[in-house]
């Protein structure tokens, strides 16, 4: 493929869809921006050697002018002095360095289009180059967004699963604590029943003795009061 019809299709080329049709659209925004950085190094090269031409080319023509103005004073020369023979071979070298110069002038035209041309080419392909590396730069900020995203997603996703984890354990320890308060007000209930029945045994201990002393010392009252009737 040559030189140019390469810059026209990457010129022509439409970088959105070759994205969209791509796998790995990072990849192949590095393979367009290669192709065209490496196709403007080349049409800057021609465009060198394009100049260089020029410029030798230029120089030869104004050398052929000054021949073709040598000859003609020659002609002149011999004709002043009757040297017709001479006065035409000036001429003839004269004739030859006008052709020479023609045909150097239509290169030297020839060249400056293909300047012209080579300059928009370069332009258009800098223009391309240019959206090229801002879409590269939108894929950059696309990718690391993604990933920011695709992180803060995973962060989040952890974060609800510890929640849930936290929830539940919550719930489990709310459910085990009304279940030691169940387990301790039976063990409280259970404690009370006893140390009540327990209190109403002393309590009837308390009062069987009670009783017990106070026959006793009604009885031991009794004969006394019986003595002093007598």
């Amino acid at each position: 493929m040559g030189m140019f019809t390469r810059m026209n299709d990457i010129v022509q080329s439409n970088i959105n869809a070759m994205l969209d049709k791509a796998e790995d659209p990072q990849k192949v925004m590095r393979l367009i921006i290669q192709e065209m950085e490496e196709t403007l190094v080349e049409l800057r090269t021609i465009s060198a050697r394009n100049i260089a031409e020029k410029k030798q080319f230029t120089r030869k023509i104004a050398r052929l002018e000054q021949d073709v103005q040598h000859w003609a004073g020659k002609a002149k020369l011999a004709i002043a002095h009757n040297k017709e023979t001479l006065a035409r071979a000036a001429l003839v070298q004269k004739q030859q360095c006008v052709e020479e110069q023609h045909v150097l002038e239509q290169q030297l035209t020839i060249i400056s289009e293909n300047l012209a041309a080579l300059e928009t080419d370069a332009q258009r392909l800098n223009a391309k180059l240019t959206e090229a590396r801002a879409k590269q730069k939108i894929l950059n900020t696309r990718e690391v967004s993604s990933a920011t995203r695709l992180k803060a997603k995973n962060m989040q996703a952890q974060y609800d699963i510890d929640h849930a984890i936290e929830k539940f354990e919550s719930y489990e320890r709310k459910i085990e604590d009304l279940e030691a308060q169940v387990e301790a007000y039976d063990v409280v209930s259970s404690a009370s029943a006893l140390d009540q029945q327990f209190a109403a045994l002393e309590q009837d201990d308390s009062i069987e003795a009670e009783l017990a002393q106070l026959k006793a010392s009604m009885q031991a009252a009794a004969p006394k009061d019986t003595q002093h009737v007598a």
